[in-house]
């Protein structure tokens, strides 16, 4: 029997002792979804921690025949009941695995402070479970990620580098699903993976415009993210699967917050050229046109420039250097100025607005 709330112990207990089957509350549900799920070890790891604090609240005395263990005449003390044994060693297993997910969880840190310090900003795909958030990664990265039509089939983050028109390169990470009710033991556990979420300089939510009920979960997808500290990251709002919509929803183009609205499909690449547009348009906000000199042999430092930022135009002029103009950030800008090994080998500004064609 399942239930779509929260059932206590000692209700799990009873139940179970009247109708002699095993009972499942939302959270156990979902934990057991999740265990399915998991396929790389920073899962299963954090998926065992969820289940291991699930399960501390809910021992009972099912083993009376081994009631007390090592004790008697003779031996120290009265020994300790089974009951007190499970508990002892999931509280062990419960700090083994704290300390190994501490580990992954330093290591992802040093791998966002490496993205960091080269100025490339991260967009994250966040939304409601099924909602299609790995089949847009698809279709924006190519990527061969794992799509299925079923609940939590993405644990891990997934990130790619994709070229976005008029901004430059930007880092796309695909996050799990987020679902009502969410078990707190499951947002301790995957702490470290939505870190990734409230670093991110854009979010794409993505929702499941082929249901009727896509704006409540949008509501619950943003008091998740309220939860963890992302409630105040821009946001592009992105209705999916509209490939198998036979009625039409009067969505306005801007919703609260001036964030913007894109309607895509996946599946069909449909409306993917204009959310890539719309992505680059707001990360572009705060960005400007510079006007660079390189010296002929600074190959190196025009090939990042390239990676880095737009290009506009390039030409040679009358001393030989190599005259760019080139759209960047502030973060970018900041970057191309502290860079001591480029030292001479350019000189730039900042083309005022009333001068740019």
């Amino acid at each position: 029997m399942i239930f779509d709330h929260q059932v206590s112990p000692v209700q799990e207990r009873n139940i179970e002792r009247i109708l002699r089957c095993r009972v499942l509350d939302r959270s156990g549900l979902i934990l057991d979804i999740f265990a399915q799920r998991a396929t790389t070890s920073e899962g299963k790891l954090q998926v065992e921690l969820a289940q291991l604090r699930h399960l501390s609240t809910r021992l009972v005395r099912g083993w009376t025949h081994l009631e007390r263990q090592k004790g008697g005449v003779g031996l120290r003390g009265p020994g300790e009941s089974q009951l007190e044994t499970d508990r002892r060693m999931i509280g062990k297993r419960i700090k083994t695995l704290t300390r190994r997910l501490e580990q992954v969880e330093s290591q992802r840190q040093l791998r966002r402070r490496a993205r960091q310090r080269a100025p490339i900003p991260t967009v994250s795909l966040v939304g409601y479970t099924n909602a299609g958030k790995s089949s847009l990664f698809r279709a924006l990265t190519g990527a061969d990620v794992s799509v299925a039509d079923r609940l939590f089939v993405t644990l891990d983050p997934t990130m790619r580098r994709i070229h976005v028109p008029g901004f430059g390169d930007v880092v796309l990470s695909d996050t799990v699903g987020f679902v009502r009710d969410l078990p707190h033991s499951l947002i301790a556990a995957f702490h470290s993976t939505l870190e990734e979420v409230t670093h991110a300089s854009c979010l794409l939510l993505v929702m499941d415009a082929s249901t009727i009920d896509f704006q409540q979960t949008r509501d619950q997808v943003c008091q998740v993210l309220d939860g963890i500290g992302a409630g105040d990251i821009p946001v592009i709002q992105v209705y999916n699967k509209i490939d198998i919509i036979s009625h039409a929803w009067n969505i306005p183009k801007r919703q609260d917050n001036n964030a913007d609205s894109v309607w895509v499909s996946a599946l069909t690449g449909e409306g993917v050229d204009d959310l890539r547009s719309t992505l680059g348009h707001m990360l572009g906000k705060d960005s400007h046109l510079y006007r660079i000199s390189l010296v002929l042999h600074a190959g190196e430092l025009r090939s990042r420039l390239f990676r880095k930022c737009e290009v506009i135009h390039e030409e040679v002029d009358d001393t030989g250097s190599v005259v760019m103009d080139v759209r960047m950030d502030e973060a970018t800008w900041g970057w191309l100025k502290g860079q001591k090994r480029y030292e001479g080998l350019w000189t730039g500004s900042r083309i005022p607005r009333h001068r740019q064609a």
